[in-house]
């Protein structure tokens, strides 16, 4: 299983600490995370009022508590080895209720009973901590520059690093933008950015080329450009020219 879709896998393991530990809210945003660029991990939102995270360490390829020196690496492990370890671990570390392993949502892969998590791949880790740190800068910086504000946060179920937030031009309009995995519109990791009023997506049909990436307007509406190769200060421009062509 590719390195990617082992991280993606792992992640989940947060998603259930969030649903365990915190209060449920309706758009699910107790179930994302938060990327740290500097201990390079996954991380969930505090799950007691000690600020008690778990976190999915990238480099190690590891689940670690961040405030006890509890960690599990998990190549070698099956799914039933690390959900037992986190319920133990929880339990230790006195946190209220029980460690749950119980999504409301399928991946398009998984662990089977007797698989195991592999070992981690050194250079695609690096590759991809630099991917995901390099998107949120990218979206920290466009947000900053634009006069917006947004919290950055990534949603396990499609394992996108995403913001959103209104435009403050008047026109009603709001846009999402972020780092996406691959699937059937790009196959690579990809930059992209949307437009919607309401609920509603905005159509990018009539809309100028782009110096980079390119528009679609069939299931998703949006730009989007693989992000492979990409500088910081590119995928910012991405970001901004594609915001002009909604605000004309």
């Amino acid at each position: 299983m590719e390195m990617l879709q082992q991280l993606h896998l792992a992640a989940q393991y947060l998603a259930a600490a969030g649903i365990s530990f915190l209060d449920k809210k309706a758009d699910d945003s107790h179930t994302n995370l938060g990327f740290s660029t500097t201990q390079k991990r996954l991380e969930t939102w505090p799950l007691d009022a000690n600020g008690q995270m778990l976190a999915l360490n990238y480099e190690n390829f590891a689940l670690e508590w961040t405030s006890q020196n509890l960690v599990l690496s998990l190549a070698g492990k099956t799914h039933a080895e690390v959900v037992q370890w986190l319920v133990q671990s929880a339990q230790e570390l006195g946190l209220k209720g029980q460690y749950t392993f119980d999504l409301h949502y399928k991946l398009p892969y998984g662990l089977g009973p007797e698989e195991t998590f592999g070992n981690p791949d050194g250079k695609r880790i690096q590759e991809l901590i630099t991917l995901r740190s390099m998107a949120q800068e990218a979206i920290s910086e466009f947000l900053w520059d634009e006069g917006l504000s947004s919290e950055i946060r990534i949603w396990p179920h499609h394992f996108d690093t995403g913001a959103f937030t209104a435009l403050n031009d008047g026109s009603g309009k709001s846009i999402g933008l972020g780092l996406a995995i691959p699937d059937t519109i790009v196959d690579d990791l990809y930059f992209y950015i949307s437009g919607y009023r309401g609920h509603n997506s905005l159509n990018t049909w009539a809309f100028k080329a782009l110096t980079r990436g390119k528009w679609v307007n069939d299931g998703f509406k949006g730009a989007v450009w693989a992000a492979s190769g990409a500088t910081l200060s590119e995928a910012v421009d991405f970001f901004k020219e594609a915001l002009a062509a909604y605000k004309r």
